[in-house]
């Protein structure tokens, strides 16, 4: 089993639909048994796969002592893809992991779901605390993406920051230029300046997953926007496996 966080501090990068459009590749592409794990309060995995939570819970249930995740698992219209929703009471989560006092809490859970799932795939929320520290330990790889903008690059310094911090054995990072479009010449720069990095195209078949509540794979297989998520996908299993 691996672990793949999409994690970014900065909000409005793509980093959901990067999330779903993944934990859909690896399920009914690479045939992987797949979970994404959305620790986004906005539930926006669960919409874009077309999963409504079938009840509210709390949070941090999921992460108290004794607890298992699995229950609250909820199936995807795709085959080997499952979905472990969020909600808005993970807006309290950081204080519910800072009271149990476990750094290792989200990994130990991560290795008890080790036995039902090749990959798990973390919808991470767009914050520096606890919960961001937690998924790092947990994860066997971090995916970026990053619009082409300096804000975004100083997202990507943040994040490396806060990766080497964990100090040696720290996950791997990917970068990944996201909603490129290279009609503009800061896009254009962005990409010539980093050509070994995945990109993924301003698009709209990506722009209607949100509409569709699909993946793009699912309803356009053959866009440039497919293509290139699954792209994405050789790239980090090559990232696994080289490790």
């Amino acid at each position: 089993m691996a672990s793949i966080a999409v994690y970014s501090v900065k909000g409005g990068v793509g980093k959901t639909t990067l999330a779903v459009n993944l934990a859909w590749i690896s399920a009914s592409i690479s045939r992987r048994k797949t979970l994404l794990w959305d620790l986004d309060a906005s539930n926006g995995s669960g919409f874009l796969l077309g999963v409504d939570p079938s009840r509210k819970r709390s949070a941090d249930s999921i992460f108290a002592d004794g607890s298992d995740p699995s229950r609250l698992i909820q199936p995807t219209a795709y085959q080997g893809l499952d979905l472990l929703p969020a909600d808005e009471s993970i807006r309290a989560l950081d204080r519910q992991l800072d009271r149990l006092g476990k750094k290792r809490r989200l990994a130990k859970l991560t290795a008890g779901l080790a036995k039902d799932y090749d990959r798990i795939i973390f919808d991470c929320p767009p914050v520096l605390n606890e919960l961001s520290a937690q998924v790092i330990r947990a994860a066997d790889l971090v995916i970026v993406p990053l619009p082409p903008s300096p804000l975004s690059a100083r997202a990507l310094e943040a994040v490396v920051e806060e990766v080497r911090a964990m100090g040696k054995g720290h996950p791997p990072i990917l970068p990944v230029l996201s909603m490129l479009d290279l009609r503009r010449s800061l896009h254009k720069e962005a990409r010539e300046a980093n050509p070994k990095w995945p990109a993924i195209p301003l698009a709209s078949a990506v722009e209607q997953c949100a509409v569709e509540r699909k993946p793009v794979g699912a309803f356009a297989p053959r866009s440039p926007a497919a293509r290139a998520m699954a792209g994405l996908w050789i790239a980090i299993e090559r990232k696994l496996a080289s490790k």
